[in-house]
């Protein structure tokens, strides 16, 4: 069947029913779409990336207030 021949028979259909082929033309291209396996990170992979400073556990001065 040829593209023109397709656009023929498509055009002749209701509205309402044209509105459902290009849903399924849409679910076909969908589904037909290549799978891009996702990558899941594992655990430990951003290690040494942050650097903690060494007073990270202290109060800090702008809360000291609120300690009392």
């Amino acid at each position: 069947m040829t593209n023109t021949a397709l656009y023929t028979r498509i055009s002749t259909l209701p509205k309402s029913i044209q509105d459902e082929v290009f849903d399924f033309i849409e679910f076909l291209i969908n589904k037909n779409k290549p799978k891009i396996a996702k990558v899941h990170p594992k655990a430990g992979c951003m290690q040494g990336v942050f650097k903690m400073s060494k007073d990270f556990n202290e109060p800090l001065e702008d809360f000291s207030e609120y300690m009392k």
